[in-house]
């Protein structure tokens, strides 16, 4: 058996932390920089210039890649075969709190109804932390810093069985009443199935894949998604999403839950296997 102790686990969420919110995914920016090489628009090339050069600004400097630092969502996968004798959630609280005053992260937590802030990024609920238990000796934590600027434009919706049709116009009403709000070119997840609740999870997910796996629903969606003419920053263009993913899951025969959930430019996420 594999034994992780606490010291060593903080350390390398601290690590994770960081790397999610100044290092930019190798795939997204590809996909950027392949927006810029095909873009006809010359605003939005500007636009994706200036993105371009943002990324590696806060690579080089090491500073966060946007101000909005993002609420914290971290997907755990532990395996039976490992051994921890410490709280994961209150370990990665106490990173997340050590890097929110060093490096620092913008403390956007607060209290729904009071709207009185933590100060530290962690609060009832948040970080939103998830646990996947499997055979083994897995042990790998994924962070996703989430702004709100996209998460606001997310959307579910409860269709009708027979509303198949509606999946493809939900997506798309969803991208066009967003516009320039979540800071495109935009990342889509769409869950399908599941239940209320369910689906959410599902397209949160979907937003979290390599961006150059789509099958052939999925670039249909996308190909739609970029001919609204959104365009980088809301401002016209060639390309208003990088990629379009979709997650499904078995549902009651009487639903047909559909969530679309939206991820900016800066598509933050960052994994750590430790075993």
């Amino acid at each position: 058996m594999s034994i992780i102790s606490r010291d060593f686990f903080v350390k390398n969420i601290i690590e994770l932390i960081i790397r999610s919110e100044t290092i930019l995914p190798v795939d997204t920016v590809i996909a950027l920089e392949d927006a810029w090489q095909k873009e006809s628009n010359t605003v939005a090339k500007s636009q994706l210039s200036a993105i371009l050069k943002n990324i590696e600004i806060a690579r080089e400097k090491k500073y966060p890649l946007c101000q909005d630092t993002g609420i914290f969502i971290f997907n755990v996968t532990i395996g039976k075969n490992i051994v921890i004798d410490f709280n994961i959630n209150d370990a990665i609280c106490e990173a997340l709190r050590y890097v929110t005053g060093t490096l620092p992260l913008r403390p956007n937590v607060v209290h729904p109804l009071t709207r009185e802030n933590s100060l530290d990024n962690t609060g009832d609920g948040l970080p939103d932390i998830t646990f996947n238990l499997t055979e083994g000796s897995d042990f790998e934590v994924f962070v996703y810093p989430k702004g709100a600027g996209s998460e606001n434009m997310s959307r579910l919706a409860m269709l009708k069985p027979s509303q198949n049709e509606e999946i493809k116009r939900f997506v798309l009403e969803t991208v066009f009443a967003a516009g320039g709000m979540p800071c495109p070119p935009i990342i889509v997840g769409v869950g399908i199935g599941g239940s209320f609740d369910l689906a959410a999870r599902l397209s949160k997910k979907a937003a979290l894949r390599p961006l150059d796996e789509m099958n052939d629903f999925e670039q249909e969606l996308c190909d739609a998604v970029n001919t609204l003419g959104i365009g980088a920053m809301g401002l016209g263009g060639d390309t208003t999403a990088l990629a379009v993913h979709v997650n499904i899951a078995h549902c009651h025969t009487a639903s047909l839950p559909v969530a679309v959930n939206i991820q900016c430019w800066a598509n933050r996420r960052a994994h750590k296997k430790f075993v």
